[in-house]
This record gives C-alpha cells, structure tokens and sequence, in this order.
C-alpha cells in the first residue's frame, strides 16, 4: 500500500493543488493529512484526490466546523491511530512525547507535522515520517512525503 503524505498546507491552494497531482500521478491508495489546514477553502484540492483521505486537526485550524463539512467527516481529532492491513498508523500534528512513542515499537508508522521540516527515520520497526510543510511559507521549501508499507520506506517530495 503506498501512502501520501502532507502536512501543514497552511491556506496555500497552489501546493496543495501539486501535492494532489503527485499523489494522483503516484496513485497512492491514501493520503493522510497531519493538521494545520487553516481555512475550509484549503480544503478543496483535496475533493479531487483519486483515493481515500483521512486527516488530524492541527493548531493552526480556525473554522473547524467549516472545515469538517469541506471534509465531509474526515479530519478527527489528534492523535488517531489507525490500522491498514495489520500495520498499525500513529496520525498526529504534534507530539510532545515522540521519542517515547518511538521506543513503544507500538507503531508500524508514525506521521507528524508541526514542525515545518521533513524527516524520514526508520527506528526497530518504526517508520517515523514528517512531510514537512506543503504550504512553504516557513522554510520556503514545500514538500510532502509517499510512505511504502510493504517496504516500509518512505521519500520527501519536493513540490
């Protein structure tokens, strides 16, 4: 199962119109989002994602009733653990424990944004995995991330 990977898009249409096109051009079964949205009109790209979609409120999102009706449901709250196949997914926008949940091995991946920067650790048998910022506005570097599960690899994508 190969994975998109985004976080903090912070209002910019334009990157998150390019991370969706990666994603489609990647055919990627899921995108999971690790907060920081901002406004409902954010949002919208993502109605043209070719597969699922599954998102964490960050402490950046105003809105979130508008928020979650542009997502019809899909952003809960953070963190969310999911699990696909039998990989379980640690989704959060920030951790202040990460090096614990680390050292748990509870997690096949874990994402999380926050931090503006990317990173991509493979931890015992934790894939840790941050997308950094789609919206560049921080660093000025928008980039995302595609996770492969049955590998367990994970790459930074310049957008």
């Amino acid at each position: 199962m190969k994975l998109g990977l985004i976080s903090d898009t912070h209002d910019n249409v334009p990157m998150v119109k390019r991370a969706v096109e990666v994603f489609n051009e990647e055919t990627v079964d899921l995108v999971l989002h690790a907060g920081d949205y901002v406004a409902p009109f954010a949002l919208k790209p993502f109605l043209s994602l070719e597969c699922d979609f599954l998102g964490v409120w960050g402490n950046n999102d105003g809105d979130k009733i508008a928020l979650d009706k542009m997502a019809q449901g899909k952003i809960v709250d953070s963190p969310s653990i999911e699990t696909y196949g039998e990989k379980r997914i640690l989704l959060g926008h920030y951790f202040e424990v990460l090096e614990a949940l680390i050292s748990s091995q509870e997690f096949f991946l874990i994402v999380y944004g926050h931090t503006h920067q990317p990173e991509i650790r493979n931890e015992g048998r934790t894939l840790v995995v941050n997308p950094g910022e789609c919206g560049g506005w921080l660093y000025g570097k928008p980039t995302i991330a595609l996770a492969d599960l049955e590998n367990q690899t994970a790459e930074i994508v310049e957008l």
